[in-house]
């Protein structure tokens, strides 16, 4: 148990980072699910329409410090691939 003012406010500060990084994970996941689905589809309009919207919430992602950088460029090139390859 923490015994330091300090180290009490890092509880409860990490405590409400989590739950933002977690929403934050999430919508990046249902951003990305769409763009999954659109490809099922085999809907190309849909999908790249979708695969904008993904990417730029992961790279907000990126910005807010909840996944890095060089993840992010190899599954929206991935996507991006697979996209490309419906049309």
């Amino acid at each position: 148990m923490a015994h330091h003012a300090s180290a009490k406010k890092r509880i409860r500060t990490n405590g409400r980072r989590r739950k933002i990084n977690r929403n934050r994970m999430s919508r990046v996941r249902t951003f990305v699910r769409k763009v999954e689905e659109a490809l099922e589809a085999g809907n190309h309009e849909t999908a790249h329409a979708a695969l904008r919207g993904a990417e730029r919430e992961m790279r907000r992602g990126v910005n807010k410090g909840v996944l890095r950088l060089g993840t992010v460029s190899r599954r929206v090139s991935r996507l991006n691939a697979r996209v490309r390859a419906l049309a």
